[in-house]
């Protein structure tokens, strides 16, 4: 199976700012997602881009302070979050590949996974 790399990753105080990375360069024909799972807790979508990166979705909890977008070339999948919080400590994965734009929050929907990079926020 196809494994994506994510980067960006790493330690910050509440009300800090990361921004995570994920070369799509060959999978940005499908739509793409970010996925998180905090400790204790099950998978979850965070947000999602169309195939093309013109349509954008978020889950309530991150809508406003974190932003999907593609780069100009469609090379790399961004996930820039500000304002962060101490429940936003988790595990992130980007996800490609995706065959149905409405059902971005399955997991089965997408064909691309990554390995998973942390995100910690400290209060």
């Amino acid at each position: 199976q196809v494994r994506l790399v994510e980067s960006g990753g790493g330690s910050v105080q509440a009300g800090g700012s990361l921004r995570l990375s994920c070369p799509v360069s060959d999978f940005s024909s499908g739509s793409m997602a970010w996925f998180r799972r905090a400790p204790g807790k099950e998978l979850e979508g965070v947000a999602a881009l169309s195939s093309g990166g013109t349509i954008q979705r978020y889950s309530d909890a991150v809508d406003g302070r974190f932003t999907i977008f593609l780069d100009s070339g469609q090379q790399t999948m961004s996930l820039q979050m500000n304002d962060l919080k101490p429940e936003d400590t988790a595990l992130y994965y980007c996800a490609a590949g995706g065959r149905a734009f409405s059902r971005w929050r399955w997991l089965s929907n997408y064909d691309y996974w990554g390995q998973g990079t942390q995100v910690t926020v400290s209060a």
